[in-house]
């Protein structure tokens, strides 16, 4: 239960902490429902917040050429603050099997759905989101996943799928100490799996997700039976480049390309993230403006971000973060990432790797790469769908996990 309170004066008001996700107990091992229930206080705080907007300046018809169009994030935070129903989106998250536990001293929040009517082995899948966003990335695909026969698939298809928020993100605790990196976050999911009663399991996920599956596979590789990713992250190569292929250079160099041109926001995250965080977590309309341009930008909206996420998709990831209080939390994950040793990133995965590539996402890279990275069984691109596929297009991407990962279920039955 979240319990909340408005104070505007105090610098960490309950309602951003709540005390059902204060730091749990390492003795509390065994996982406890979670149910979170918002003080309609915390609400009108946030809607006096957005209607107190002070707006700056943009020169005329700037569009979304110098960051988030102003005109529509008028009109998002006037929708925010006036229509917004989050008692009714709150409510059908409610309807998720999630939960909370201890693990490395941290309150893990996380989404367990069995399988429904499974036809035969059911595998154990976890999956891991990125940002700026939390277990809600793969809300859409989870009834897709656990009880694929009542949605056109195969009944033998069916996994049991665990969704955990990265620490400091969504509903788990934000690291009182030093931000974890991908490689600490793969061991506590190898934990949870275990805790779950889950020896041997699939791994999959998208953007910091897809580091963290890489990483459980690099581990734990006699407990992930397979590994698929959509996408093979952002280049780190120190070797000479007269190695690489010729489709790999030009990768590295768009890859370059893309970071000069988008990753403003990546090295405000790996530098001073606590200098932004002070104004995202104040301001939500600066929240907004922060999230909802990478949701248009790394999307297959072509331009639109409506076309890929509807306004209450895209104001409940943003009112999780708010009433978490974890954009600053999230965005220094990136600080612990860019510490990663080079050696680390060269490692190759052995266990089998898939990859769904998908043409609205960014820095896509060559099947020579991913060849040289990991053990590539299965590399598809399918038709639709960008950085945020699994909540794009949540049929295609379960078609994805269910044809890859088909031939590791007898596997996993076995561990």
């Amino acid at each position: 239960m979240i319990a909340t309170r408005v104070g505007r004066t105090d610098p960490d008001p309950a309602w951003v902490t709540p005390a059902s996700m204060r730091r749990m107990p390492d003795a509390l091992t065994s996982p406890q429902p979670f149910t979170q229930r918002t003080d309609p206080a915390a609400i009108e705080d946030l809607r006096a917040r957005l209607r107190g907007t002070r707006w700056p300046d943009a020169p005329e018809d700037a569009g979304w050429s110098l960051g988030t169009d102003l005109d529509y994030l008028r009109d998002l935070v006037t929708y925010w603050a006036d229509r917004f129903d989050w008692a009714a989106q709150e409510a059908a998250l409610a309807k998720l099997p999630r939960f909370r536990v201890a693990l490395g001293g941290l309150g893990i929040h996380f989404l367990h759905a069995r399988a429904v009517a499974p036809a035969g082995p059911v595998l154990p899948l976890v999956l891991s989101h990125g940002w700026p966003d939390s277990f809600w990335r793969y809300t859409k695909v989870v009834p897709l996943l656990t009880d694929p026969g009542a949605h056109g698939g195969d009944p033998a298809d069916a996994f049991d799928v665990v969704v955990p928020d990265l620490p400091g993100y969504g509903y788990s605790d934000r690291p009182a100490g030093p931000p974890l990196d991908s490689i600490a976050v793969a061991g506590l999911w190898a934990e949870l799996m275990a805790l779950l009663g889950y020896p041997r399991f699939g791994a999959a996920g998208g953007d910091i997700g897809s580091h963290v599956s890489r990483y459980l596979a690099l581990d734990h590789p006699e407990r992930v039976v397979a590994v698929h990713r959509t996408d093979a992250g952002v280049p780190v190569f120190t070797g000479d480049p007269a190695d690489l292929a010729p489709e790999e250079r030009a990768w590295l160099d768009s890859a370059a390309a893309w970071g000069g041109n988008e990753g403003a926001y990546a090295a405000v995250h790996r530098t001073k993230p606590q200098t932004a965080a002070v104004g995202l977590n104040d301001s939500p309309a600066g929240l907004a403006a922060w999230i909802v341009e990478k949701l248009r930008s790394w999307s297959d909206c072509g331009g639109h971000v409506e076309r890929s996420f509807t306004k209450d998709e895209i104001l409940t990831n943003l009112t999780i973060y708010w009433l978490t209080g974890t954009i600053g939390s999230s965005m220094r994950m990136y600080r612990a990432n860019a510490a990663i040793p080079p050696a680390q990133h060269a490692r190759r995965v052995e266990v089998p790797s898939g990859f769904s590539l998908f043409p609205g996402d960014v820095v896509r890279p060559p099947r020579a790469w991913l060849t040289r990275t990991a053990n590539v069984v299965r590399v598809t691109e399918p038709a639709r769908g960008g950085h945020f596929a699994p909540f794009e297009e949540p049929e295609l991407y379960a078609e994805e996990l269910r044809a890859f990962f088909r031939p590791y279920r007898t596997a996993a039955a076995a561990g």
